[in-house]
């Protein structure tokens, strides 16, 4: 084994084994919160969806970098590798969906009364378990073509640079289907963090602007404390760049990937941990809601 594969394992296993302690620690959270309450609020019941999907990646993804790196070539069979990359685009999907979804639902949430979204604002609660679920089969059905794109057989020790993925390789690369992989899986991945930045730059100046009517009631308390418009602002700032600095980056990446019909060791590496990122720190930048601190201690 190159003392390199050696690195890049060691980082796939620290990436997994936090993600997992995140995303499993704020759902369970969540799950006990619905055990004793019977009920979820709708932001709750989106970040269930989440954690859900970024589980998803890390088990299927994180498992197979980490074995595949650390020269574990001849793990998984052909229908092992087919289904762990079904599991990790359909994690993929559902996590960059609900992540949107999530920052939508919070813009119709704190939209003002005069807005045009007012009329989704009770509405739109009533229907998010049932649009999650439609998400959900959207998206195992979509991701059935990825197995056809990659067709996979079982890694041996004769495969060439062009073809090596380190746990399978691909068959088939040609220009049509890297043209269907681009326009299937990264051009709507592209689309989707569009609308988390509009609708997070749209709560931006919302609470801005409500932080403006309410400056004059603040003055007159000598209070030396952060506004709450000024604390959201920074966690809806530091959830969306956190989004598009791994989600976006990881798209082109993966789009580069398709295109070049030998990547090399660097750049597929470089995509999986970078793939990795979001679901792994995804957690720890959405912990600041106060309520599941409080329900954990209790």
């Amino acid at each position: 084994m190159d003392l390199k594969d050696l690195a890049i394992g060691t980082v796939f296993l620290l990436q997994s084994t936090v993600g997992i302690v995140g995303n499993f620690s704020l759902l369970s959270c969540y799950l006990i919160r619905y055990y004793i309450d019977q009920t979820l609020k709708t932001t709750d019941l989106i970040l269930t969806h989440l954690f859900t999907a970024n589980c998803l990646i890390i088990f299927s993804k994180g498992m197979l970098e980490t074995i595949g790196a650390l020269g574990m070539k001849t793990f998984f069979s052909g229908f092992g590798c087919k289904l762990l990359l079904y599991v990790q685009r359909l994690g993929r999907s559902m996590s960059i969906g609900t992540t949107c979804l999530l920052s939508i639902v919070q813009a119709i949430t704190i939209s003002p009364s005069d807005s045009c979204w007012n009329c989704l604002k009770f509405k739109a609660p009533k229907h998010i378990g049932l649009f999650t679920s439609l998400c959900w089969m959207f998206y195992m059905s979509v991701n059935m073509i990825f197995p056809v794109y990659m067709s996979i057989k079982g890694h041996n020790n004769n495969l060439t640079q062009e073809s090596d993925m380190k746990y399978c390789s691909t068959a088939g690369h040609d220009g049509l289907t890297s043209s269907l992989y681009m326009m299937i899986f990264v051009l709507p991945e592209i689309l989707l963090s569009v609308l988390m930045i509009w609708s997070s730059s749209s709560m931006v100046v919302i609470l801005y602007r409500h932080k403006q009517q309410v400056q004059h009631i603040r003055s007159s308390t000598a209070s030396s404390r952060t506004s709450p418009e000024a604390r959201a602002t920074q966690s809806i700032l530091v959830l969306v760049f956190t989004f598009l600095g791994f989600y976006a980056l990881s798209s082109i990446l993966q789009g580069c990937v398709a295109i070049i019909y030998s990547p090399g060791w660097w750049l597929m590496n470089i995509t999986a941990i970078i793939s990795m990122c979001f679901p792994t720190v995804g957690p720890f930048v959405m912990s600041h809601d106060a309520t599941v601190p409080r329900l954990c201690y209790s």
